[in-house]
């Protein structure tokens, strides 16, 4: 029996993974092929790759710097922010690192230490708990078996199969659709767009440039409209002067926005969550790295004293993450109240403005 097993490989569960390791015996499952072997790329989710100061700041806590071959051109300091019914454009000074996401998601597994075992392209089915621990109900290679182990970690990212498993009661934040294409180009702009239009959505789109292509995106209320707003969503953006090459490639994935801290939650008894399966994601931004670190280093905190009552602790830890969630569901009227915005940018606060010096 192990002492930990963590459903799902991305920042929080390999975080998690790489501390807890250090302790206790801990299964790594993941339905992709991931490995500590730094010669190929994890398959990734949709995501635009940007590693925000936050998420930064938190790596540096860690005492970790990212890799060279992470990194990707150009590297961006600007959001240029576009209110499209108000017609009103401003830039902002925000430093993200513009990185490839599968290389970014293979460094964090190879940080993972050899005691950790780790199962790749295996799929979680469901569980059984009992008085003793937690009976994991597991498939590979068109195979069922079963694993077994004491805690078990939900980190399977926005649709959690274990956070439904466990909990179904528990309603999990507001979902969208983000769809993401990825063109080339031969025009690169030199920063981060984000696009407000209420009639794509009542969140927002985005723009990225990435080595010799363009990243368009838009998070999007789940249902038959989506696609066909997404394609409503390009055809305005060549009307606003942007040019797109060929389509290189097309994803989607469920994006969570817990506007209401009560939908985020951590799990309970012998069960938790982590990053975005439990709710930790920004409801303002959808910046989500920098939760998925700061919950699995919460619950590596709480499990250091040992597995007895380790939710309360856990809870405790993350009383900080909630507040700040709350602090972030605040400033969204800000950006998504189309009179707010409107005052907001035409006031010009905190922009860059338009001269040189």
């Amino acid at each position: 029996m192990y002492d930990i097993a963590i459903i799902g490989a991305g920042p929080a569960g390999t975080t998690l993974a790489r501390l807890a390791g250090k302790k206790y015996k801990v299964l790594l499952i993941d339905k992709r092929d991931v490995s500590r072997s730094t010669g190929e790329n994890v398959e990734t989710k949709c995501c635009g790759g940007l590693l925000a100061p936050d998420a930064q700041k938190i790596l540096a806590k860690m005492g970790l710097g990212l890799p060279g071959d992470v990194l990707v051109g150009p590297q961006l300091f600007a959001v240029r922010a576009i209110d499209v019914p108000n017609r009103l454009e401003r830039c902002y000074q925000r430093s993200y690192l513009n990185m490839d996401r599968g290389k970014f998601d293979q460094w964090l597994v190879s940080l993972i230490p050899s005691d950790v075992d780790i199962l790749p392209r295996c799929f979680f089915r469901s569980l059984q708990q009992d008085p003793e621990g937690v009976t994991l109900h597991l498939a590979r290679n068109e195979k069922d078996f079963i694993e077994r182990a004491k805690i078990v970690v939900g980190a399977d990212g926005a649709f959690s199969l274990v956070r439904k498993a466990a909990f179904p009661r528990h309603r999990a934040p507001r979902a969208y659709v983000a769809i993401q294409e990825r063109f080339e180009t031969d025009r690169m702009p030199p920063y981060f767009t984000a696009l407000f239009d209420p009639e794509i959505t009542d969140f927002y789109s985005w723009i990225i440039p990435k080595n010799d292509s363009l990243i368009v995106g838009s998070a999007l209320a789940p249902g038959a409209s989506a696609s066909v707003k997404f394609e409503r969503f390009k055809q305005k953006l060549r009307r606003y002067g942007f040019e797109f090459g060929r389509s290189i490639e097309k994803s989607g994935a469920l994006l969570l926005r817990p506007l209401n801290v009560s939908r985020i939650y951590n799990g309970k008894n012998n069960i938790a969550l982590i990053g975005e399966a439990a709710g930790w994601i920004s409801p303002s931004s959808a910046e989500g790295i920098s939760y998925a670190f700061r919950s699995a280093v919460a619950l590596a905190e709480a499990l250091e004293t040992g597995p007895e009552d380790f939710p309360g602790r856990y809870a405790e830890k993350t009383k900080g993450l909630r507040m700040n969630i709350l602090l972030k569901g605040l400033k969204s009227p800000f950006l998504y109240g189309p009179l707010l915005r409107k005052l907001v940018m035409k006031s010009g606060i905190k922009s860059m403005g338009t001269g040189l010096i």
